[in-house]
């Protein structure tokens, strides 16, 4: 399809335009508009995610590049690229600090969408594709861990495979399909490293090219109580009103992420020695911590049940529920006001963010 022919374009326009359709792809961003309320700056989070994704792609790469993974010479790497590579120090802790953003937006554009009911009719499929990404960006957070083998990540890597085993019937073989065997050996990086590089990567990109996919047909939902107040609604074009300030967005992550890199640098620790005990004061990461500390809060038999099982099957009922809300909120489903999940979700929002606090300033004992 030629350009319209009230706006001249250059050659290279004009050949590329009969190749891939740039003409088209014009009038499809500038077809896609965004409603305008006071709601409205939760829909930066999606966008930013998927840039801080980039960011993690990008920057992953480049670390490839060095790394090697067996338990022999993954430390080695890891310390010859912080030390030797030029500004091989600054990429890894881009990556590590784009991480740990990057899962911390997408908490907040889940319970975003989960306050703001972005989950009604017809937009299930959307949420759905959103929680698997969630549950692919925990894998990558999970996986990378143990990449550096150093002692920190190596004994909570052992102490995270261990609660899929407590599982019933199907525990401990999830728990050798994840370590690669008994224990957390060399198998156990080589497979982590497998699924971090390759196996996370690929179901990534399905997931989110169905969830882009479904945002670009059904649109930026409008929150249930804007449409309830009627009048005329305001919409903005995404291109190039919405996507400019999206830019703004990402050069100050760009630059959040050059300052936390430059001043609180990523450090390498001790190399992991599985013959030696586990050091004092081992936890997860920040976004595994409440899970982490309900764990050790249990008590050791509930109802004659070991308490580690029911708290694992509890978090598993809790994703279950989360996944489901689309079919279990009939009410906004049938346009009706309703604030019982909303509720539900500052209700877990403030239970993680307790029990987080608490796993960092609080060690009980079992």
């Amino acid at each position: 399809m030629a350009a319209d022919a009230t706006k001249p374009r250059g050659k290279l326009w004009s050949w590329l335009d009969e190749r891939v359709g740039l003409a088209d792809l014009e009038k499809l961003a500038k077809k896609k508009q965004i409603p305008v309320h006071r709601h409205m700056v939760w829909y930066y989070l999606g966008g930013m995610t998927l840039f801080l994704f980039v960011i993690q792609v990008m920057s992953g790469i480049l670390l490839l590049l060095y790394y090697r993974p067996s338990a022999e010479e993954a430390y080695e790497s890891v310390q010859f690229l912080m030390a030797e590579v030029q500004f091989g120090w600054l990429v890894r802790s881009i990556h590590a600090w784009s991480s740990n953003l990057m899962i911390f937006t997408l908490f907040v554009h889940l319970f975003s969408v989960l306050m703001l009911k972005a989950y009604r009719p017809p937009r299930e499929i959307t949420w759905f594709s959103g929680m698997g990404l969630l549950g692919l960006a925990l894998g990558f957070g999970f996986t990378g861990y143990l990449l550096p083998w150093n002692e920190l990540a190596f004994f909570a890597t052992k102490v995270g495979t261990e609660i899929p085993g407590v599982i019933p019937l199907v525990g401990p073989f999830f728990r050798r399909l994840l370590r690669g065997g008994d224990e957390v050996t060399g198998a156990t990086l080589t497979r982590f490293y497998g699924i971090h590089v390759a196996i996370l990567p690929a179901l990534t990109m399905l997931a989110l090219g169905l969830h882009l996919f479904m945002v670009q047909k059904h649109g930026m939902s409008t929150p249930p109580g804007v449409e309830r107040q009627g009048g005329e609604k305001r919409v903005m074009p995404f291109f190039p009103n919405f996507f400019l300030r999206d830019l703004v967005g990402w050069l100050s992550a760009v630059a959040a992420l050059a300052a936390l890199a430059a001043y609180f640098p990523v450090e390498l620790g001790q190399k992991a020695d599985p013959f030696q005990p586990a050091p004092i004061g081992i936890k997860p990461e920040w976004y595994f911590m409440f899970m982490f500390q309900t764990l050790k809060y249990l008590p050791a038999e509930i109802l004659w049940i070991e308490g580690e099982i029911l708290g694992v099957l509890g978090f598993g009922l809790g994703g279950l529920f989360l996944l489901m809300v689309p079919f279990l909120d009939r009410r906004t489903a049938r346009g009706e006001p309703s604030q019982l999940f909303a509720w539900i979700g500052i209700g877990i929002i403030g239970y993680i963010l307790v029990l987080t606090y608490l796993g960092y300033t609080v060690s009980p004992t079992k």
